[in-house]
């Protein structure tokens, strides 16, 4: 059987985690945008933008959306395409 906790305790616990998972993603956006060149038309700073968008919303099931957003697509014949 599983404890239930309050949402204040589980941000009490998480808080500081999550403040350095956001803060070293928004350093690596940095560091993108200090880069030369441009990864505008690039499709995975596309999703991560998507993720944030995610992230921002209110909507339940956050993390199985946007592991969604990064996964492939469910092939039938995987097995047989990865075997030739």
């Amino acid at each position: 059987m599983s404890i239930q906790f309050s949402a204040s305790k589980v941000l009490d616990r998480e808080y500081l985690t999550m403040r350095c998972k956001v803060i070293d993603l928004a350093a690596a956006l940095d560091r993108i945008d200090r880069a030369e060149g441009n990864v505008a038309d690039d499709p995975r700073i596309g999703l991560v933008r998507r993720s944030l968008d995610i992230l921002g919303g209110d909507a339940p099931d956050r993390a199985e959306r946007i592991q969604q957003l990064f996964s492939l697509p469910f092939e039938e014949n995987w097995r047989t395409k990865s075997e030739t």
